[in-house]
């Protein structure tokens, strides 16, 4: 999960906590005496302060203990004929010492470390919790003149202890239910991957036999090509019937790879178009999924390279294997291009009804003379350490995705004349789920 979305979670969190917690603390019930009052408001508090992930939990005790007082003000306001606003203020300000400290505490040891630790977590609680109700019982000691007794402190006590394991209970059951969760989905990917790897394997023995049969027309091929050549000019006899149903037999062996070829690109097409949910995913997600995959390629080439990635504007779920195959493709040739270490940047942007894309570079560059020829099928400046070529075409196959979904591709120098920037403009109406 991405940084913006556990902040915007966070928020709401918050939010919901400012006015959850004040209502929690009105509800309130006796199970022993006229004197022992267990109230909601301190479990309720120490719930939410489990759920943030990023926001400093002093924040949202500073903020709950002020509309505490506030909310427990505006109540004596409403029901009580006679109200007298400092009064009511010296009764109740101490509330906010409580949640205020509660919060500290909770941020000062971290408890938010030991979420894995469901005991030492209960613990903790039971400890900040009475700290807290102390805080606030000494506030009104010195502010009311109230007396601390020991009976109170054992009431203090067995009300933090049940607040904490209440609070647990839940907690752990939330984060069961979090955990099957995941694994179903865990589980659901898993399967999807089998019967995908499962299609792909059919497919490749398609592509087997047309390899195959490529090869065993090629060899046909020159053989007719040897009897053709070996002809003299002057010869009378031309063996036209034989020689006819050779290329007769080629021809059917041309018409059958056009035919396996044919199936292969039918179970691809399938394979790719059956689109779900699940083939759609945020940028942020796909972007990072991109970086790491490609942080591991580079370390397996003995590269230090730098990814810095840039997304502007609000942007709706694309679909994965599209922008995965145009986008990694033109990152990962940056990685081969850049000798030793170096910096590669992502940058997108939405603009209005397009989505722009800009992969950038500080390696050698690309020469005037290959700009023009870096996208024909076939090119290649690639060379591995035994000297053999790469297949050349990454970018023919980019350029014509590219073209397919009606967007363009160009390339230009990168800032200061270094390195490369590839641009990429696409439609966002071909990256996302139609209906």
């Amino acid at each position: 999960m991405n940084i913006s979305s556990v902040l915007k979670k966070d928020i709401f969190i918050l939010v919901l906590m400012m006015f959850t917690v004040p209502l929690a603390g009105q509800l309130n019930f006796y199970p022993m005496n006229e004197t022992f009052r267990v109230s909601f408001g301190a479990p309720t508090f120490f719930f939410f302060l489990l759920l943030f992930r990023k926001i400093p939990v002093v924040l949202p005790g500073f903020l709950t203990g002020i509309l505490m007082v506030g909310f427990r003000i505006l109540l004596d306001w409403t029901m009580q004929e006679n109200f007298n606003l400092l009064s009511s203020f010296a009764e109740y300000y101490s509330s906010f010492f409580y949640y205020f400290t509660y919060a500290f505490l909770f941020y000062l040891v971290k408890v938010n470390r030991f979420y894995s630790q469901p005991l030492l977590l209960g613990c903790m609680g039971i400890v900040i919790e009475i700290l807290a109700d102390l805080v606030e019982l000494l506030v009104q000691h010195f502010g009311l003149g109230t007396t601390i007794t020991l009976a109170a402190f054992k009431e203090i006590t067995i009300m933090a202890i049940s607040h904490s394991f209440l609070v647990l209970s839940f907690f752990n059951m939330m984060k069961l239910y979090e955990s099957q969760s995941r694994e179903r989905q865990i589980r659901k990917q898993n399967e999807h991957m089998l019967m995908l790897i499962s299609s792909l394997y059919e497919e490749s023995v398609h592509l087997k036999k047309t390899l195959q049969n490529a090869e065993s027309i090629t060899k046909k091929s020159y053989d007719l090509y040897k009897r053709l050549t070996s002809l003299k000019e002057d010869q009378t006899v031309f063996p036209v019937k034989e020689l006819g149903k050779q290329a007769l037999k080629i021809a059917g062996e041309v018409h059958e790879i056009k035919k396996d070829n044919q199936r292969i690109f039918a179970g691809l097409s399938k394979l790719i178009s059956d689109e779900s949910l699940a083939d759609y995913m945020d940028i942020h997600e796909l972007v990072d999924i991109i970086v790491q995959t490609n942080e591991k390629y580079a370390r397996l080439l003995g590269k230090n390279i730098e990814f810095i990635q840039t997304i502007e504007g609000s942007h709706p779920h694309y679909h994965v294997f599209t922008v995965l195959s145009i986008i990694n493709n033109i990152v990962a040739n940056a990685v081969e291009a850049i000798t030793d270490a170096g910096s590669i940047t992502i940058a997108l942007a939405r603009e209005h009804d397009s989505v722009e894309f800009r992969i950038g570079d500080n390696g050698p560059g690309i020469t005037p003379k290959h700009k023009l020829l870096i996208f024909k099928p076939g090119f290649t400046s690639k060379y591995d350490h035994s000297g053999n070529s790469s297949t050349g075409i990454g970018l023919s196959y980019v350029k014509e995705v590219v073209e397919q979904l009606e967007g363009d591709i160009t390339v230009q120098d990168g800032p200061c004349g270094k390195g490369s920037m590839f641009m990429i403009r696409l439609p966002v109406d071909h990256l996302i789920m139609k209906g």
